[in-house]
């Protein structure tokens, strides 16, 4: 079991709780944060929840060189119960380990960190909000941290989690946002690091999405690398669409991130015996679909924003407009599935659901 030391902030440095009904997304973060530190010889060491604060880092950190960062995302809730919920954090410290191994950066052991998490969690626990809509959001990092200039892996790593107190991604809320499909740039090529949470993925995304957003559109839907005709998935998100009675979302070719919430809705739209289908879906097929009134839903699905309803697509100047604009069906019963286990007020079928703090009441 991982050594943790405690060193908390004393109480005249701890911030002011925000007003939970004005969070916003990822601008606001807790008193303390978890940190460990890696290298060839001790592996992973010196582990710590400590007061929120800066790093100290080389220039020469190969980080800022070469780009071995990865991250991951996932939220904790706050239940009608006050107990606090975690959704599938194993998999996604699992899925961590997965952009680890492709980015040649080492593994953590996820039982570990998910027990440090839970205790920072216990710590911070304030912070988690609790009103209907909001949570903690929860970022694990691991960057290259070891001081050299030249490409090949870094022989020293820092592990960090830290906590952010969120409402809606989106401005809209779970309402229809409306999404630009580029054909000019691509996010990732087949056998590059397309199904990876590494942060070059998302500093090579956001041209597309300036442009995107300076036009009135809330995100960009890649298309393949290849071809450029079939989809893939959005900036934030998987995508799905309900064409006719199939429900049909790209498969995990390797150019696209494999979505906790993505396995999700799988799972749970088989479970209500719908016809659930992964195939590559051409952005023309999508259109064709618009005109001959086929096309009912198209929704995107991930950690931030849970189910985004999308309610136009724009592509080579013709708009495509969704389910006349609205929220479908599918797409609001999927949101308040998901939403009613996170917060821990349905039961949980598939054992996605834990308590997100120790169940002992020692640090």
């Amino acid at each position: 079991m991982l050594d943790i030391t405690i060193k908390k902030a004393p109480p005249e440095q701890l911030k002011p709780k925000p007003d939970e009904k004005a969070l916003g997304f990822g601008a606001i973060f807790t008193d303390h944060m978890f940190v460990m530190h890696y290298d060839t010889e001790k592996g992973w060491h010196d582990a710590q929840i400590c007061k929120y604060q800066h790093f100290s880092l080389d220039p020469a950190a190969m980080a800022l060189h070469y780009g071995q960062a990865i991250f991951e995302g996932l939220k904790a809730y706050r239940g009608k119960d006050n107990q606090i919920y975690l959704f599938r954090p194993q998999d996604n410290l699992a899925r961590m380990n997965l952009s680890a191994t492709r980015m040649c950066m080492p593994t953590i052991d996820t039982d570990d960190v998910l027990s440090a998490l839970k205790r920072l969690l216990k710590i911070e626990q304030d912070w988690v909000p609790g009103i209907n809509g909001a949570s903690l959001y929860i970022r694990p990092t691991m960057i290259a941290s070891e001081a050299a200039l030249g490409v090949r892996p870094a022989n020293q790593y820092i592990f960090f989690i830290i906590l952010s107190p969120v409402g809606a991604y989106y401005p809209e809320g779970f309402n229809p946002v409306k999404i630009f499909v580029t054909d000019k740039y691509v996010r990732a090529v087949p056998g590059g690091v397309g199904n990876t949470k590494t942060a070059g993925n998302y500093a090579a995304s956001i041209m597309a999405a300036v442009e995107a957003q300076k036009q009135g559109f809330t995100q960009v839907l890649w298309l393949d690398a290849v071809e450029r005709k079939y989809i893939e998935e959005v900036g934030t998100m998987n995508i799905f669409f309900v064409i006719g009675d199939e429900v049909i979302t790209p498969p995990l070719s390797g150019s696209i991130l494999p979505g906790i919430t993505r396995d999700s809705v799988l799972t749970l739209a088989k479970e209500w015996g719908l016809d659930v289908v992964e195939r590559p879906i051409a952005i023309d097929e999508v259109f064709t679909a618009a005109g001959n009134g086929s096309l009912k839903e198209v929704f995107g699905t991930g950690t931030a924003a849970v189910i985004s309803p999308v309610g136009s697509l724009y592509y080579k100047g013709e708009t495509c407009i969704v389910n006349n604009g609205k929220t479908g069906e599918l797409a609001q019963r999927l949101f308040d599935e998901m939403q009613s286990m996170q917060y821990g007020a349905k039961t949980d079928l598939f054992g996605w659901v834990e308590r997100g703090t120790p169940d002992s009441n020692s640090l």
